[in-house]
């Protein structure tokens, strides 16, 4: 196992959230098989074994989106245990995903969002020019949450107004920077500077702690449900990832195009955007109220 984590890391460039997650599903499958089959050696189940996990899964009441993610780790384990002989055939090759719904992404409207950014007071100090700093980028670029925390001062480029943003697989974007993203980058450097000394021209995370030590998810988490909790009651429209919908979503109510937005986010096929088209609902009624003769 040991060996395949090293591969999703080293070879296959995985994040390290992805490696936490297969770490942890290859593990409870272990558990499982020892538990209930006696089996010690995850590589000599079969696809019987496995699909007896997938339904005691199912049972449990697990979303299927879970067990997907699962059976995903299964899938690149077994995929690796036959490329180093390990294994003669594939199990899951057998293997039937449970279907999944189709989940819209949720959002948090332009209005109260852009109020907030705009309006709210954020303190003048280190850890308030911080905070701004995280909401501002991950709404001003669509970057996720991983890709926000691995930013490094050289990385940005205050002339060209542009980032360079690492993502998923390692695969480097230039992500461009707004006027007003820009001067928050500049009042942030300049509490860091009086934070922890001269930045100027420096090296290394952007992002940092109180401590000058490296952001993690759960700071970024709770700064962002903080602030999103003045706007919004919804438990779904608090944290990172929303921001990331809201900047796609936002961008195409305003007409920009599709593929356009799938560069900016990063994503490898147009289908990932293409969720956005369905969010625009306003923009859908306000087109058909003009344009049908029965409006």
């Amino acid at each position: 196992m040991e060996a395949f984590f090293d591969f999703l890391r080293f070879e296959r460039r995985y994040s390290p959230h992805t490696v936490i997650s297969y770490r942890t599903d290859l593990r409870q499958f272990e558990q499982y098989l020892k538990t209930t089959y006696d089996l010690a050696e995850p590589a000599a189940a079969d696809h019987t074994l496995i699909r007896s996990w997938i339904v005691s899964l199912m049972e449990q009441q697990r979303d299927a989106r879970t067990v997907n993610r699962k059976i995903a780790c299964l899938r690149s384990y077994y995929k690796f245990l036959l490329r180093t002989g390990a294994v003669v055939r594939n199990p899951m090759l057998r293997i039937t995903p449970p279907k999944m719904s189709k989940k819209l992404p949720d959002f948090v409207p332009e209005d109260p969002l852009n109020g907030l950014l705009n309006s709210f007071e954020f303190a003048d100090d280190f850890e308030g020019r911080r905070d701004q700093l995280v909401l501002e980028m991950l709404y001003g670029t669509g970057i996720r949450l991983a890709e926000l925390i691995g930013i490094r001062h050289e990385d940005i480029s205050l002339s060209a107004r542009t980032v360079r943003v690492t993502g998923k697989g390692n695969k480097q974007r230039i992500v461009p920077l707004n006027p007003s993203l820009i001067t928050v980058v500049e009042q942030y450097c300049e509490q860091k500077a009086k934070q922890f000394g001269t930045v100027g021209n420096a090296s290394g995370p952007l992002l940092v702690t109180d401590k000058g030590q490296p952001v993690y998810p759960l700071l970024v988490y709770r700064t962002v449900k903080h602030y999103l909790g003045l706007i919004t009651s919804a438990p779904g429209q608090q944290h990172p990832h929303v921001l990331r919908h809201s900047f796609a979503t936002h961008l195409l109510g305003k007409g920009a195009d599709l593929n356009a937005i799938k560069e900016l986010l990063g994503h490898a096929n147009l289908a990932a955007t293409q969720v956005y088209t369905h969010l625009n609902i306003d923009k859908l009624k306000a087109v058909f109220e003009k344009a049908h003769p029965k409006a």
